[in-house]
Formats: structure tokens, C-alpha cells, sequence
């Protein structure tokens, strides 16, 4: 199975994937032409690196095409009760005594140092689908794990500011 994604990632993709073929490799091969104009290759830093710039964006090309053609296409509408994709959520604790507040996203989105949490991650498969006021064992290894209780739920679902995982 590929990576979860939201139709709004799958847009995403494609607009990075059509901007690196119409623009960013036009401009690699440009510079590559440019370095090679300059002479001897063997010791042409600017070649090898220019080079190495243009294989990074036709990687990037296949990764991102190869992440569509296996995705499989997840609905971010939830109950307006329940957690859901994109919604954030004041999440409590109890080992820790401590509120934090995380969006809940797929996990092309996920950034933890920025409260962006995986749906996939152990928290966000555990508190998805749950209301405020639950309970909720978050599951880390087999029976380990911790408690936590979903204090507030935020139905936003502006995912516009979010960027894809390089890799």
C-alpha cells in the first residue's frame, strides 16, 4: 500500500511535479549546457555540480510520480464531533501533565517540530475518529504506551501552508 493522501495532496504533487518539468529542469539543463561550455570536464567543478543539481530535480520528478501511482486516496471530511484529517486538536498527556496542541495530517504533510502529526504516526492513528472528552491509549510497541485525553477539537482544514516531505 502507498502513502494516505487527501485530493488536496495529490494536487499538490502535481502542480511540484508539472513546476520541476517545465521549469526547474529547463533551467538545470540550461546550466549544465553552460558548465560544459567552459572546458575540460575533469576538473569542472561547476559541471559536476550542475550535474548533480539536474539528477536531484529528475529524482524528485520520479519520486513524486511514483508516490501517486501507488497513493491511496483518503477522504479529510470527519464527523463534526470527531478528529479528523487537517482538524487541530489540545491533546492532554497524563504521564506528562502536559496540553499540546497538534493538526492532524497525512503523512507526506507530518512535521512533529511544527504540530503537524502523521495519521499514521501511534497519536494519530489513536486519537483519529475520537471526540473531545475520550480516553485514548496511544499504542508505541506492542503494549507499550501512553494515555491520552482529546481536550479540544479546531474543524479547520487549511492545508494551504503545508509542504511535501522532500524525501
Amino acid at each position: 500500500m502507498g502513502e494516505q493522501l487527501t485530493k488536496n495532496d495529490v494536487e499538490k504533487i502535481k502542480e511540484e511535479i508539472e513546476y520541476r518539468k517545465l521549469v526547474v529542469r529547463k533551467r538545470e539543463l540550461e546550466a549544465v549546457k553552460e558548465a560544459r561550455a567552459q572546458g575540460d570536464l575533469s576538473e569542472n567543478f561547476e559541471y559536476k555540480a550542475a550535474k548533480q543539481d539536474k539528477n536531484r530535480n529528475e529524482s524528485r520528478i520520479r519520486y513524486l510520480e511514483k508516490m501517486l501511482k501507488n497513493a491511496k486516496i483518503v477522504s479529510d471530511v470527519s464527523n463534526a464531533d470527531e478528529v479528523g484529517i487537517n482538524n487541530t486538536v489540545d491533546v492532554y498527556f497524563e504521564d506528562d501533565d502536559e496540553l499540546e496542541t497538534y493538526r492532524l495530517v497525512t503523512s507526506i504533510r507530518g512535521n512533529s517540530l511544527q504540530g503537524l502529526i502523521s495519521i499514521e504516526s501511534p497519536l494519530g492513528k489513536a486519537i483519529k475518529g475520537h471526540k473531545v472528552g475520550d480516553r485514548v491509549f496511544v499504542n508505541t510497541n506492542g503494549n507499550n504506551g501512553y494515555y491520552v485525553t482529546i481536550k479540544r477539537i479546531d474543524k479547520s482544514t487549511d492545508d494551504s501552508n503545508d509542504t511535501i516531505r522532500k524525501y
